[in-house]
């Protein structure tokens, strides 16, 4: 998730309560449901820190740990410096468990990825729920935190007084909606694999499958389908009346097995990008005298703005040796 859903998770938490069991609750909601998001500087050391950094340290379960650790020592320190805002440190330290563990959980929904078990498995796990941009999950968190403040707009303009509690009953009302919201993408998430994995593509059998969830509409998801020979992106709709139609799937047959596409894929970066890509497809073409292999992870085949993922370029000679090999973002070539 991008930082705003997660300033409004930790805003909503403080006000459904948690604002109460110490002083300084919501901006240590918002430190430690935020820290993890550092790591969005490693985009300015290009695609392999970002690959290396992003989701990876500060978003395992060691991570999580430290940031919680930390964010509770900086708080309780700057207390004892200005007793104004001095916190209890068993408080303190439980709000940072949860704002930070919040963070977690919403970077695990969308189709990304986190490496939970970070540094001991290269692992990544991901619930494919949201995307990565999620409007109605934004929706549902600023309604619960607005429209509080819309009525009590309104009571005051006609003189009356305003609710109590209505900030946190209206914070509460948000985050059940989010999580009713999710039980429901989960269920519809799990149709649209059964429904994948159900059909033939080109009268081939489905070897693995991924449903990711489109931005604005919840009952359209997008597709991912692997068979022996080729990689489909298909549209498949859950609304009513709609029709599921395998054969309008965008299609992407995996290359021919050469001696440069073998020498290609045993390269460092490509070993590497492997581990991270869930439906990698290789391109191999002409480069001057000898060739050039990208690898592109087909789960981020959209035309939506800022969903491009990364590639693994890889240049052989002649010989189908490995000259050079880097991680580019992707430009969003189709092949």
């Amino acid at each position: 998730m991008e930082p705003v859903t997660h300033a409004l998770a930790s805003i909503a938490l403080g006000r459904a309560g948690l604002n109460k069991m110490t002083r300084m609750a919501t901006p240590t909601l918002l430190v430690s449901g935020m820290a993890a998001d550092v790591d969005w500087a490693t985009r300015l050391g290009g695609a392999s820190a970002f690959l290396h950094g992003h989701r990876t340290a500060t978003h395992s379960l060691i991570g999580t740990a430290a940031i919680i650790a930390g964010v509770t020592a900086a708080f309780w320190i700057a207390g004892k410096k200005y007793p104004k805002y001095a916190v209890g440190m068993m408080a303190a330290t439980l709000i940072c468990a949860i704002g930070a563990s919040a963070h977690l959980f919403l970077d695990l929904l969308n189709g990304y990825g986190v490496k939970l078990l970070w540094p001991f498995s290269q692992k990544w796990y991901a619930w494919d729920l949201a995307d990565a941009v999620d409007a109605w999950i934004i929706f549902f968190l600023l309604a619960g935190l607005l429209l509080p403040e819309l009525f009590r707009l309104i009571h005051e303009e006609i003189g009356s007084k305003p609710k109590r509690h209505g900030r946190r009953r209206g914070a509460i009302a948000g985050l059940i909606l989010v999580a009713l919201f999710l039980a429901g993408r989960a269920f519809a998430h799990q149709r649209a694999v059964a429904m994948l994995d159900a059909r033939e593509y080109r009268a081939q059998s489905p070897l693995v499958v991924a449903a990711f969830p489109r931005p604005s509409n919840p009952l359209a998801w997008s597709g991912v389908v692997e068979t022996d020979n080729a990689l489909f992106n298909v549209e498949v709709p859950l609304g009513p009346g709609t029709t599921f139609d395998p054969d309008s799937a965008a299609v992407h047959f995996k290359p021919l097995p050469s001696l440069a596409l073998s020498n290609a894929v045993a390269s460092a970066t490509a070993v590497e990008f492997l581990e991270y890509a869930r439906f990698p497809l290789a391109n191999v073409e002409p480069n001057g005298a000898g060739y050039r292999v990208r690898i592109r992870d087909m789960r981020f085949a959209s035309g939506l703005r800022g969903r491009r993922g990364i590639v693994a370029v890889i240049d052989l000679n002649a010989q189908s040796l490995v000259i050079a090999e880097r991680l580019e973002f992707d430009s969003g070539t189709n092949y």
